[in-house]
């Protein structure tokens, strides 16, 4: 069953088509890559799967219902989350603190709550807390709770970036490069707290990624974006195998790095 389709997306800027009929699935636990050169439009798929873009034409499903077209804030609601290319983290707030931002839209209580600071905001806080300083200890961070993000290293704020979007409780998780900046030993990390992460929560997962040994071990299937259109789709071993995704992804002469 798919837990994430999108249908036909187009996106144009300025005359330049950026995303053309570009149509995937994401199965139930199931993790997927989309890869391709840069300026190929895999962020823009990303923006238009989670509203940050508008979609010119096509549409995006969750569970088997429509997600297209509603506030970012509500398609995050019924269980897509991401994290981004470049890392978006909250400076003037705590790990801990940042955590929170992502949970504390589901809480219960109202303005009144937080005004008078009631009970039922009292033990929402702590649950909140709670809850947050779990994930930031399920991504290797605990300990650090009262840290400014800033002060970390690259790789952990990219865990950091990864236990907020935990935080939100997604159905589908969205990786936008998220090896980017890692050395050698903190990818071979990273892969095995996402495979971890995803086994742990029964997650499914799209995930963008130029580092081919992210996407060769984690995912299923593979898309291929090239000039905004699907290149190709298959196993792993398929798309190492694909002459035109190796001239398009990397060019002829470096054949030898997707294999």
């Amino acid at each position: 069953m798919s837990k994430l389709e999108a249908k036909g997306l187009c996106k144009a800027f300025g005359g330049v088509q950026a995303i053309q009929d570009f149509s995937f699935t994401v199965d139930d636990r199931q993790i997927v890559g989309i890869i391709g050169p840069n300026g190929a439009g895999k962020t823009t798929a990303f923006n238009l799967l989670t509203g940050v873009y508008p979609i010119d034409a096509g549409e995006v499903f969750l569970d088997g219902k429509l997600i297209s077209g509603l506030p970012q804030h509500e398609i995050t609601q019924r269980g897509l989350a991401r994290t981004f290319q470049n890392i978006r983290l909250f400076k003037g707030l705590n790990l801990i603190e940042n955590v929170m931002t992502a949970a504390d839209p589901y809480s219960s209580y109202n303005l009144a709550d937080v005004f008078l600071f009631s009970r039922r905001k009292r033990n929402r806080e702590k649950e909140v807390r709670d809850m947050s300083r779990s994930f930031l200890e399920l991504v290797g961070l605990s300990g650090l709770e009262n840290e400014k993000p800033e002060n970390l290293p690259y790789g952990l704020q990219r865990k950091l970036e990864l236990a907020r979007a935990l935080a939100s409780k997604p159905k589908v998780l969205l990786l936008d490069e998220p090896a980017a900046g890692l050395n050698p030993s903190e990818v071979q990390e990273f892969i095995q707290l996402v495979q971890r992460l995803h086994d742990q929560f029964d997650l499914s997962v799209l995930v963008i990624e130029h580092r081919m040994e992210v996407i060769m071990t984690l995912c299923a299937n593979i898309y291929v974006l090239n000039f905004g259109k699907l290149l190709a789709h298959g196993t792993p071993a398929e798309i190492q195998n694909n002459r035109d995704v190796t001239t398009a992804y990397i060019g002829e002469e470096d054949e030898a790095c997707l294999l």
